[in-house]
């Protein structure tokens, strides 16, 4: 059952990540500019004030150093390619063991 679930939410990363490469490519083409839509800009787009609150709320718990360095460095990325290896990493997650060869179960 969980198993599923992984597979089933990478299945919807995945299919989100594809949404945003053929926005972005839509976009580019209409324009004839590219166009990176960034995560950053989607979650302050979706929830500014959690954004906001994000920052102060890691740095109360000391851990400045996962928020400036690491954290908007991931979020200045293209949000298909973020979410496209979140669900690779849940489909990978979610996959079934392979069978060992000359076992008998």
């Amino acid at each position: 059952m969980i198993r599923f679930l992984f597979r089933f939410f990478g299945l919807w990363f995945l299919a989100a990540g594809f949404i945003f490469l053929i926005y972005d490519g839509m976009k580019s083409i209409a324009d004839q500019r590219i166009y990176i839509t960034k995560a950053g800009d989607v979650w302050i787009a979706v929830n500014q004030a959690s954004y906001a609150k994000a920052g102060p709320a890691l740095a109360g718990y000391g851990l400045n150093w996962l928020w400036d360095p690491a954290l908007l460095r991931v979020l200045d990325q293209p949000t298909w390619a973020i979410l496209g290896v979140i669900g690779i990493a849940f489909i990978l997650i979610g996959r079934r063991k392979k069978p060992l060869i000359g076992y008998a179960r």
